[in-house]
């Protein structure tokens, strides 16, 4: 992960271990200004679920796209992160270089929304039809601070779902991420963000399902195998040829 200071002139951070710790002690990982964050503010670890924050006992409020965080949140790329007046942007670390899949068909296209996580559409699930524009000229307008305007579109194309700038903003780029972008191919769970604005891609039939192969040295199930030990088996079998040799002979003695 790689964390932006937006609107500053400190470095980027780079970060690929399994836990970060963030405050103003000298033996913390990322280490803030005192007037900024406490001595132990908030760890940051990766789990199975993604990247996951936590605010420590001796940490204040925090902000996740300006939305207070008193315990726990769920953290993902392009995310906002506020920690007093300091302002961190996650993102990955390399620029968004998702491989070109199948076309799909315009018959086959799955359902596909934008649904806004923060700014002032917080709460719309935006569907997509053919294409969906986000701007001054398009149907939904995107505010930005300072009267600024920008806009962007998300489309199917040669069947792919393209997300692309159009007019631009200096301040405020078009993101994917986290990433600064122009044009890119979107999958599922992708966070587009522009200025405050944040979308999440949400298209479930857009990824293939995962195939499931068994190994090759998994044997076929036999039906005996749920009758219990094989000398169980022989124990049955043996048991019902006398029963009927028994019976036969019953049965001429009788006779």
């Amino acid at each position: 992960m790689r964390i932006e200071f937006p609107n500053s002139a400190r470095e980027d951070f780079h970060w690929d271990a399994p836990a970060l710790r963030i405050g103003s002690a000298s033996d913390n990982d990322l280490i803030l200004a005192s007037h900024q964050a406490g001595p132990y503010h908030l760890r940051i670890q990766l789990d199975r679920r993604g990247w996951v924050l936590q605010v420590l006992p001796q940490g204040g409020r925090i902000y996740v796209n300006a939305r207070p965080v008193r315990e726990k949140a769920l953290l993902r790329p392009g995310d906002i992160l506020s920690v007093g007046d300091c302002r961190m942007l996650l993102r990955a670390e390399e620029e968004p270089a998702h491989a070109p899949s199948a076309a799909v068909p315009a018959e086959g296209r799955c359902t596909v929304a934008l649904r806004a996580v923060a700014g002032p559409l917080s709460g719309r699930v935006l569907p997509l039809q053919d294409r969906l524009e986000l701007g001054p000229l398009g149907r939904i307008p995107l505010e930005l601070p300072q009267g600024e305007a920008a806009s962007l579109s998300v489309g199917w194309r040669e069947g792919q779902l393209l997300l692309e700038a159009g007019q631009r903003s200096a301040r405020y780029p078009l993101r994917v991420n986290g990433v600064p972008v122009e044009q890119v191919a979107l999958r599922p769970g992708d966070q587009i963000g522009l200025g405050m604005h944040r979308f999440v891609v949400d298209a479930p039939g857009l990824e293939p399902e995962p195939e499931i192969i068994p190994p090759a040295s998994a044997q076929p199930h036999l039906p005996e195998e749920d009758a219990g030990p094989r000398g169980e088996v022989w124990w049955l079998i043996a048991t019902a040829a006398v029963l009927a040799l028994g019976i036969a002979v019953a049965l001429l003695v009788r006779f």
